[in-house]
Parts: structure tokens; sequence; C-alpha cells
């Protein structure tokens, strides 16, 4: 009777454990944002900073972080270093901010990287001085959604939040000939991008200033792709070395063009 009570109890403890991871893994077990940033102020010299948005239902997934934070700090610190070692481009390789759209200090930034717009939801302030910021010479790098993922609205929700942002904007397919793919490595191949877990080939889009392909483009969107997990994980011995040189190339590449542009 005792041997058959314990063996219940052992049972009940090993469903509430595995209950718990799942919980975990459906990302019931959000973490506290506000404890993962720790921006450093502004001294003139370059920052990677990230866009730091409201996080839509589903986007809690990744460890519990918001959809926002996935892969921070770690993809843009390690793209950083790269960077600063192929170049002379002077910038802090050991931070990197994470920065509202109604923030002030965004200005300061000219290139604001985001993750996961599938589950990016804006207020009309932030809506607007978002605009701004692109209109005023800032660029923005969109990476790592894709269609209908745990509920996320995919790239539906990313173009309305967009049409929000600039009512006028086209998006445009991009092809190896702009100007981005030849701002510092020479890319002349989409089958260069390596994927991780996303099916079939990733789909790169742009919208320029005045629509006019000839002129500034303000947003670079990597779509079916997970380029930043490249970036992200380049240390740990779980990506081809390979495939991570051919993904640093691209984050390499827009990151001069939207220091130069």
């Amino acid at each position: 009777m005792k041997l058959h009570v314990m063996r219940m109890r052992a049972r009940g403890l090993i469903a509430a454990l595995l209950g718990a991871v799942v919980l975990q893994a459906q990302g019931f077990g959000v973490r506290d944002e506000n404890s993962l940033v720790h921006n450093i102020p502004y001294d003139g010299k370059f920052t990677f900073a990230r866009l730091r948005y409201t996080t839509g239902p589903g986007g809690y997934y990744y460890g519990g972080l918001p959809s926002w934070a996935h892969g921070f700090p770690h993809a843009e610190v390690n793209l950083t270093k790269i960077v600063t070692a192929v170049s002379t481009l002077a910038a802090h390789i050991d931070a990197s901010n994470a920065i509202a759209a109604d923030d002030p200090e965004l200005f300061k930034y000219p290139v604001l990287f985001m993750t996961e717009g599938g589950f990016w939801t804006m207020s009309d302030k932030e809506v607007l001085a978002l605009r701004a910021y692109l209109q005023k010479g800032g660029f923005m790098i969109f990476d790592d959604f894709r269609d209908n993922f745990r509920g996320g609205g995919g790239w539906d929700n990313f173009a309305s939040v967009m049409r929000r942002i600039l009512p006028d904007g086209q998006f445009v397919d991009l092809d190896p000939s702009q100007p981005i793919f030849h701002s510092f490595f020479e890319i002349n191949s989409f089958s260069i991008i390596p994927q991780d877990y996303d099916r079939g080939a990733p789909i790169l889009r742009g919208i320029f200033e005045d629509n006019d392909p000839k002129k500034r483009l303000l947003a670079m969107i990597n779509f079916n792709t997970d380029v930043s997990n490249f970036w992200e994980f380049s240390a740990t011995g779980q990506m081809p070395v390979s495939a991570t040189n051919e993904a640093y190339k691209l984050g390499v590449n827009y990151l001069m063009y939207g220091i130069t542009h």
C-alpha cells in the first residue's frame, strides 16, 4: 500500500514538473522585460539599438521573453563585434540599447533593429514618432518573422502596422542589384542566405523614400527567415561556420548601408 502511494505521488510530481515545462514553453513563464534592459548613455559612439514594443498575443514563447527581445542582446552585440573587426567603425561592442519608439533618445541612433513583426503592436504616439524617425534619416532592419506562427499575424500584422507608420509606403521585393547588398560585401545572390528552421526561401523586401527605388531605403525587411538567429548563436557551436559567415555578411551590409545613407 505504501509503495502504491509513493508511486502515485511520484507520478503526480512528474506530471507537475512536465506541466511546468509545457507552461514555460508555451510562454506562461513571462520574463520581466524591464530587467532585460541595461541601456548605456549616448556618447556619440555608434550603439546598435533595438526597437522595444508592446508584445501582442502569442509572442511570449522564446524563454518567456517578449517578442521584441528574442535574441537580445546577443544577436546584435555579436554582429557589432564582427563589424568592428572587419571595418573602421568605432562602436560599443558590449551593449545594445533597447529603445521605445516614442523615446526622444531614438533619434540618436541611425540604425534600429526589430524582431518578430507578427507580434508587433504600436500606440498612435509611437506610430507618429517612428514615422518621424524614418523620414528624418533613420533606417530600420526587420528580421525573424513569418506567417501564422503561434497565433501571431505574421506578415499581415506587420504590414498593417507599417501602413499606419507610412500610409503611402509600398513594399518592394528586392533583388541582389540593390546598393544595400553591395555596401560592404558583394552579395550577388540570395541563395547564400542560410535558413535555420524556416521553410522555403527567405523573402527580402524594402520600403524606399518616396517609393522610388533610386532613393534611400527606409526599411530592410527579412521575411520568412531569421538571419539574426545565426548572429545570436554564432559563438556557441550550434550553427555551421559557413552559414554564420553568410548571415554576418548580410548584417554587416545592413549596418553599413544604414550608417552611410
